[in-house]
């Protein structure tokens, strides 16, 4: 038998996965394809306005009752002809249709929500590099700058947890530093919030994220930027920048506890780091903080792209493989923020749908927003599925990038460099400052 076959309204039943063959927007169900679940469901199809639905036998949990069968329904119009939702909607379609439409109209929302962030955060990388540009030509002003910066990440990841991704696009002429920057600072920030870190060192630890790798400065472009391993000489002199960050800061009049995080960013828990090999709660808690995110989003975001890591890979290689190098208490910290599936990941649903996470559910990590693929719909208006409110169907595996076809990643995921933001929206149109 054929994967698909076509079956007519009286053939419906409970356990039969069917196709549904209209626009997303013009029936009730989360998905156009789906196994039903109870008589209501096969009640609404009847309702459409179709004659015949595409059926997937493998699929399927039942058999086909023969046409014809006592639970045979009336004919309806041809499969082409599409229900006219005003008037030929069935009574009993009335609060599903009503359901879909309010989807729609939440994913416009999700949609223009995450065009102003999209924007916001670009903003914000732009402000770290002004801030950067002008350290040491007005220094007392540029730090109040950053500071303020930095208390308004923390206002918004307070008022906005539910984290959520972006994709940058091509490199911007060696600015990624300011993108990494930002991201270790809300990464670092939301770890602050999970473990309730008091109010008074939060802007500590936010001005030594956002400055962590100050000590840049001093070393040469072509070892910062150098895609082979480097020498024995280029290593050592790569090593030095958490002192020469020290240096800085002391110039800039940084807090003790900031000074900590530039100097201690990669010492790591099991000894191996640099400068100084410290180990364990020999490394500050503000900087092994640190340490965790600075670790994950250079394994996202690589100097060669070509070498970056999926979210998901990232969280498993750091949990099974370098688990001892970093704060094993906040490392869970970090995997219970990011979700099971960070955002970023490929998934497969159960429904055999792929997508990819876009926005965490903190309250119930396996439960996240997932933006569909769908080839028949614009990716400029992708379906996006709350799989909070989606109870009939779950996230099957994670999938590498390498494993989905061009066409497919390329609709879900069509940039190349990770990045991280909260909406700051509830705290006013000032929260990231232009």
């Amino acid at each position: 038998m054929l994967d698909n076959a076509t079956i007519t309204m009286d053939q419906l039943r409970v356990g039969l996965y069917i196709h549904l063959d209209l626009k997303w927007f013009e029936h009730p169900f989360a998905f156009s394809h789906f196994r039903i679940k109870n008589e209501e469901q096969i009640k609404t199809i009847r309702s459409l306005g179709l004659k015949a639905v595409r059926y997937n036998p493998a699929l399927s949990e039942a058999g086909l009752p023969p046409q014809g069968s006592p639970q045979s329904a009336p004919q309806h119009a041809a499969p082409d002809a599409a229900p006219n939702m005003a008037t030929e909607m069935a009574p009993d379609m009335a609060p599903m249709l009503a359901a879909k439409r309010a989807m729609i109209a939440r994913i416009q929302q999700q949609r223009e929500a995450a065009m102003r962030i999209e924007n916001a955060f670009v903003d914000t990388a732009n402000t770290i590099r002004d801030i950067g540009k002008n350290l040491f030509s007005k220094p007392a002003e540029t730090v109040a700058q950053a500071t303020r910066l930095v208390t308004q990440i923390a206002d918004s990841i307070i008022s906005e947890p539910e984290l959520a991704i972006h994709v940058m696009g091509d490199k911007m002429g060696g600015e990624e530093l300011y993108f990494h920057s930002l991201n270790v600072t809300i990464l670092s920030m939301m770890m602050a919030r999970d473990i309730k870190l008091p109010q008074a060192v939060v802007g500590s630890l936010g001005m030594g994220a956002l400055f962590h790798d100050i000590g840049h400065k001093e070393i040469p472009s072509k070892i910062l930027q150098k895609m082979e391993p480097l020498t024995h000489a280029e290593r050592h002199f790569y090593e030095l920048h958490p002192q020469y960050g020290v240096e800085i800061g002391l110039r800039l009049k940084f807090a003790s506890s900031t000074q900590a995080v530039i100097r201690e960013h990669h010492e790591l828990f099991d000894g191996s780091g640099f400068p100084a090999a410290l180990k364990g709660e020999a490394i500050g808690l503000l900087s092994r903080i640190v340490v965790i995110a600075n670790h994950y989003d250079e394994l996202c975001n690589p100097l060669n792209i070509n070498n970056a890591l999926t979210p998901h890979e990232a969280l498993s290689l750091m949990f099974t493989k370098l688990r001892s190098k970093f704060d094993p208490k906040l490392l869970q910290v970090f995997i219970r923020c990011l979700g099971v599936y960070p955002p970023g990941t490929i998934v497969q649903l159960s429904n055999g749908v792929i997508g990819m996470i876009t926005t965490i559910n903190t309250a119930q990590p396996m439960k996240p927003m997932v933006m569909i693929y769908d080839a028949s719909i614009r990716k400029e208006e992708a379906i996006l599925v709350d799989m909070q409110r989606e109870t009939d169907i779950n996230i099957a595996k994670a999938i590498r990038p390498a494993q989905v076809p061009r066409e497919i990643y390329n609709y879900l995921s069509p940039r190349k460099r990770v990045s991280y933001y909260f909406d700051a929206g509830k705290a006013g149109p000032e929260t990231i400052p232009k």
